[in-house]
């Protein structure tokens, strides 16, 4: 956990001093007095000053709601934002009228507002939180889209006997691709490439 000490005349202004360092609000941190302040003999020989230890509590949910009120401000857009945190698992819900924008093209740019979140929620976390952005109901939409593409292009496999490389897609895509086809008896699948060209190919069972 992330902490610092600070110090102040009184204890209320070291606290200040300190929420104003770490940028945080005083329900985001944990407050211990170490020291409380101490005028010493006629205010002036041995004089102390309070000192405070601000820990910085793992609340994922105000620091995603924090990082994206400041994103979609930057991106001058005006977005509802729904958080609810499981165990190790946020789940993050967006609306507003111009979604189109945060989805982005094959919902690139949804996955870069997640990759960005998970990395600032997970900055000072103890434990690995996986994070899940949405908007929607794209993300469900797109599975459901990538599965009749899985299956379309395993038929297209099988009629021709031709190999079919599919366009670059993101671990996540690919994963829906591999595990649409797993069973399937007649084509296989692999990823080929590097990141983030790395792209799922289908071809004939050996």
């Amino acid at each position: 956990m992330k902490f610092i000490e600070s110090t102040g005349k009184t204890v209320e202004e070291a606290i200040d001093l300190g929420l104003k360092e770490l940028n945080k609000k005083r329900d985001q941190v944990e407050i211990n007095v170490l020291e409380f302040p101490n005028k010493g003999f006629f205010g002036i020989i041995g004089s102390k000053l309070a000192k405070v230890k601000l820990t910085v509590l793992n609340r994922a949910e105000d620091d995603a709601k924090v990082f994206l009120e400041d994103l979609f401000k930057a991106m001058d857009l005006e977005v509802n934002i729904d958080i609810k945190k499981e165990n190790n698992n946020l789940q993050v819900n967006l609306e507003g009228e111009n979604m189109g924008v945060v989805i982005g093209k094959r919902g690139q740019t949804l996955d870069s507002v997640q990759y960005l979140l998970s990395l600032v929620i997970n900055k000072n976390s103890d434990k690995y939180i996986k994070v899940f952005v949405d908007t929607e109901n794209y993300r469900k939409r797109r599975e459901e889209t990538l599965i009749r593409l899985a299956n379309k292009i395993s038929n297209k496999v099988r009629k021709s006997k031709k190999t079919i490389a599919l366009e670059p897609m993101n671990p996540y895509e690919r994963r829906i691709i591999h595990a649409s086809l797993q069973n399937n008896p007649y084509v296989e699948t692999h990823s080929e490439g590097k990141e983030p060209f790395r792209k799922v190919v289908v071809g004939l069972k050996k």
